[in-house]
């Protein structure tokens, strides 16, 4: 009997990992891959930083592979993720905007070159160790849906894919808690059961993305930091430091705490103000993709417009040129450009786009 070819991401983590093994167990034809996206930094002794995609990851994936006897390469598409990950992560900033690499890595990199690779490998289908789940409808339609576990769910970062690239994607942890994983990664004697957690943005290993990005090119350009009226109240050394709704780091004195209102890259100046000024009614987002093309101009949903942000409902008008609008039912604070905003429908995730 022909077996299932799956290959499956492997991050050198405990949920890519326990996804391999279940898959194993479940009667695939198993193929472990890891990608080169960066020159990897091994870890000095002692180091406590929370990476992924480091060698030490690669080399743990590795050994995961050997453990399950299960067949695993390493591919490298570091000039792909300079060009279409790194250097957006860098214009992004510096334009004022606060970029998602992970949502970016996902679309450009998984989902698109990794899975185009799978096929050349022959195999079916395409694993990750995402906390998310695809569910079917009764017109065959495949639906993105929240992982099982709302603490680990990873839905927000998916957004972008598409109807063909669920029929061929599989989650296998998106069913399962974070503690049940960490179970069965023990129970499988894995050797990465008991690893910390990666830390957010894999290619910045000591999260200091300041220094990363002038590094890069970023120049410090001093600014001006003004209130809501335009009024001077002190100066900053780069707009690319700073981020919509930061309040520490400003580094002036006032009556009440102030948080980034606004970026205006055009007049180099960072806006803000107190935390009331940052709330926002609505939103318009860009580069829309839907799970299922909405069949009218105008719906309820609920709106994700960060990864920790709790869904709020809202309603949605679809406007021309793949953008939306949203308009919350209570307004939402630190409304990002350059963020995802995701819409819901339940569990279910109607599409998203990118906030403007």
């Amino acid at each position: 009997m022909t077996r299932t070819r799956v290959v499956i991401a492997m991050s050198g983590g405990v949920d890519s990992s326990v996804s391999a093994a279940l898959l194993k167990e479940q009667g695939y034809e198993v193929t472990g891959v890891s990608l080169q996206l960066y020159d990897p930094v091994r870890k000095e002794p002692g180091c406590t930083i929370k990476t992924c995609c480091s060698l030490d990851d690669v080399l743990d994936a590795g050994r995961v592979a050997k453990k399950l006897g299960i067949p695993f390469e390493v591919i490298d598409m570091r000039a792909e993720f300079k060009e279409q990950v790194i250097d957006y992560f860098v214009a992004e900033y510096a334009a004022g905007r606060t970029p998602n690499p992970c949502i970016r890595c996902n679309e450009l990199i998984k989902f698109d070159l990794l899975l185009t690779k799978a096929k050349e490998m022959g195999a079916e289908l395409l694993a990750t160790g995402h906390y998310a789940r695809i569910s079917e409808d009764e017109n065959g339609r495949k639906w993105l849906l929240t992982g099982l576990d709302p603490k680990k769910d990873q839905s927000y970062f998916l957004f972008t894919l598409t109807q063909e690239q669920l029929q061929q994607v599989l989650f296998p942890v998106g069913q399962l808690e974070k503690p049940d994983v960490r179970k069965l990664a023990a129970e499988y004697a894995l050797p990465v059961a008991h690893k910390h957690e990666s830390q957010e943005i894999c290619f910045i290993p000591d999260n200091d993305y300041v220094k990363f990005l002038e590094s890069h090119g970023v120049a410090q350009k001093p600014g001006e930091v003004v209130t809501g009226d335009g009024t001077v109240i002190g100066h900053h050394s780069g707009v690319h430091r700073y981020t919509v709704g930061q309040r520490k780091g400003l580094g002036i004195a006032w009556k009440s705490p102030l948080h980034v209102r606004s970026i205006d890259p055009e007049h180099n100046r960072v806006v803000v103000g107190e935390r009331n000024e940052l709330e926002r009614s609505a939103l318009t987002a860009a580069r829309a993709t839907w799970s299922t093309p909405p069949t009218t101009t105008e719906f309820r949903a609920t709106c994700r417009i960060r990864y920790r942000h709790t869904p709020a409902p809202c309603r949605v008008v679809v406007l021309d040129d793949d953008r939306f609008e949203v308009h919350f039912d209570i307004p939402q604070t630190s409304v990002t450009p350059g963020q995802a905003a995701v819409l819901y429908d339940g569990e279910r995730v109607l599409g998203g786009g990118w906030i403007e």
